[in-house]
């Protein structure tokens, strides 16, 4: 006979085996992301070579979208273009930095497959496609809910490793968010995102 304890357990792993599934299904692991090269690692920065990315974009009053950024390019993907066909999310959200324009702008990446094929023009003029040049990127990564503060203060750090390791810098900041919004603050991943050149 089956005893309390183990029919317990029984129901414990099964509800820890179908959060995890759920978690895995809903958080960044599920998409597709941007390409990059990794050339060159140092604890939380890197430096990295984009190949071109094809974006949906938007304006943007906020890094959190007010006004309905995001909402405008969920639309985009679900279906609101001139062939009403559904694009898969990816990551990251790219977000332009505010401090460094009179209003910033929040970015999906096409997908890759999408992209190298005929891609579906938004029916919302408020959306548009964009082309995100490659090249060379130092990057910082960070856990945590950003706000202001946090976000000067890895800027900061990741200008100066831009300056130690000899780079100059040639683009505006930017803030990739790569998880939902209700994965925990530890676990998210954030990046900050600067073009450079060799000096």
């Amino acid at each position: 006979m089956v005893s309390k304890r183990m029919i317990y357990i029984f129901i414990f792993v099964l509800v820890i085996g179908v959060a995890y599934t759920g978690w895995k299904l809903t958080s960044r692991n599920a998409y597709e992301s941007a390409e990059y090269v990794v050339l060159k690692s140092d604890g939380a920065f890197e430096l990295r070579e984009y190949p071109d990315l094809m974006l949906a974009t938007t304006d943007a009053t906020s890094r959190q979208g007010n006004g309905g950024s995001f909402g405008r390019l969920f639309k985009y993907i679900s279906g609101g273009n001139e062939d009403q066909k559904k694009i898969a999310m990816t990551t990251p959200v790219f977000m332009e930095d505010e401090s460094t324009a009179a209003s910033g702008k929040m970015s999906f990446v096409v997908p890759k497959k999408v992209a190298d094929g005929n891609i579906p023009h938004p029916t919302d003029q408020r959306v548009r496609l964009t082309q995100r040049s490659g090249g060379l990127f130092a990057v910082i990564r960070f856990a945590g809910r950003e706000n202001q503060s946090m976000l000067d203060d890895q800027q900061r750090k990741l200008e100066d490793w831009i300056r130690n390791e000899g780079y100059e810098r040639i683009g505006e900041p930017e803030f990739a968010g790569y998880d939902p919004p209700w994965t925990l603050g530890p676990l998210r991943r954030n990046e900050i995102l600067i073009r450079i050149r060799q000096k």
